[in-house]
């Protein structure tokens, strides 16, 4: 184990420290982290017009190279809330129905009855019953998504695949349905944002990747964010390590990955910092107007790929924490890597964790993963980085 890295208190225009920030506390929660056994942890927490970043641990489990606050992260299923936004843009302009059949739109992808039932909006909301292509991509036991049936070996064997957005959704349609179209709860499945990737390109005639790009990343002014163009991030990244809830072992560096199998649902590179700005913008009416944030905070239970139930509208979940603040934004996961990025409802407050080691937590004889201290340190980090105590724990989303 590797000495924590130390963390920064930046103050804005040359102040000086923060206290509301505490960065002793801050620290010592994220070297927590790192000694209950990740690999490396780093953040950027925001308090009115102040800002600390930190790191503890290792980017390198071999080389003992430090993780560093600035570095570029896989940050998962946060890029869906830039799809949404970009397809906001688009409601915006008259050229999207929220509530228009989707297969209207995309009728070879999406025919018959279910393109007539499965509206826009059911997609952004996770409320159009599609299943989830993953467990086809990646499992041997196809049907309702279940991590814990994904296989080390496809894992490997996909690391280098090129997934066509049509090969996605086709396996997402042909599991059966998770539920009704338009029912009171969803349940969280990634076909959905590929049928929204494929929408804004058939609606703008652009590559999805470039709209998103040009309207979402570039207006709100970020500097680090961008979707990969191979198989590697180019810029200063910690190695990000998968394993698949003890399969295993030891976990494996999945730092290098063709990220087709996600593409406009969660293949975006950035950094702590961007995704506290990106957020930032958004909340504040600044990348969609108004209206159209309201319909993204319309939020509905949805059933996550872990079972646990989130608050969940367009590409933004909502959580409240313990002591009565709401904070939107969102998490996300791919293989080695996890991300969340949280911003209390009056924009004063932001923060942004990124860990190098996913699914950690190995399975009991029945096959339910068990608690690890990776767990209660990382609730630890989370409350004290939201609310500024570490009291109790913070309440936890995944997506």
């Amino acid at each position: 184990m590797t000495e924590p890295n130390e963390a920064y208190d930046v103050a804005a225009d040359g102040a000086g420290s923060s206290t509301d920030l505490a960065p002793a506390e801050l620290q010592s929660a994220l070297d927590g982290v790192h000694r209950a056994g990740m690999p490396g942890v780093f953040a950027e927490v925001r308090d009115g017009g102040r800002t600390w970043r930190g790191a503890s641990g290792v980017a390198d489990v071999e080389t003992g190279r430090p993780v560093g606050p600035e570095m570029h992260h896989r940050v998962g299923s946060i890029t869906k809330t830039f799809t949404a936004a970009a397809i906001m843009l688009q409601v915006e302009q008259g050229r999207i129905g929220l509530d228009a059949p989707i297969g209207g739109y995309l009728p070879r992808l999406v025919p018959g009855e279910r393109g007539s039932a499965i509206t826009v909006r059911m997609l952004l909301n996770h409320t159009s019953g599609i299943c989830d292509y993953i467990p086809s991509a990646f499992s041997s036991v196809r049907g309702v998504p279940s991590l814990p049936d994904i296989s080390p070996e496809k894992v490997d064997d996909n690391r280098f695949r090129q997934f066509d957005p049509a090969e996605l959704i086709e396996m997402g349609l042909a599991a059966p349905p998770v539920c009704e179209p338009g029912g009171p709860k969803g349940v969280y499945s990634n076909t959905n944002y590929v049928l929204l990737g494929q929408l804004l390109e058939q609606v703008t005639g652009t590559p999805a990747e470039k709209y998103v790009t040009e309207n979402v990343i570039e207006r709100a002014g970020l500097r680090h964010t961008e979707f990969p163009t191979g198989t590697q991030i180019e810029s200063p990244h910690p190695r990000i390590y998968e394993a698949l809830h003890g399969l295993i072992d030891p976990p494996r560096d999945y730092s290098v990955y063709n990220m087709s199998w996600v593409w406009l649902t969660a293949s975006l590179i950035s950094t702590m910092e961007d995704l506290n700005r990106f957020f930032g913008k958004l909340l504040n009416g600044e990348i969609v107007d108004q209206s159209s944030l309201a319909q993204m905070q319309h939020t509905g239970p949805v059933r996550a790929l872990d079972g646990t139930t989130i608050d969940y509208g367009f590409g933004l979940h909502k959580v409240s924490t313990p002591d009565g603040a709401t904070f939107w934004g969102n998490t996300g996961t791919v293989w080695g890597a996890g991300t969340m990025s949280m911003t209390r409802a009056d924009g004063k407050r932001q923060v942004s964790v990124a860990i190098n080691l996913m699914r950690w937590n190995k399975p009991d004889s029945s096959g339910k993963p068990q608690p690890h201290p990776i767990d209660d340190a990382l609730s630890t980090l989370y409350q004290q980085a939201m609310c500024g105590t570490a009291d109790a724990p913070a309440e936890k989303g995944a997506s």
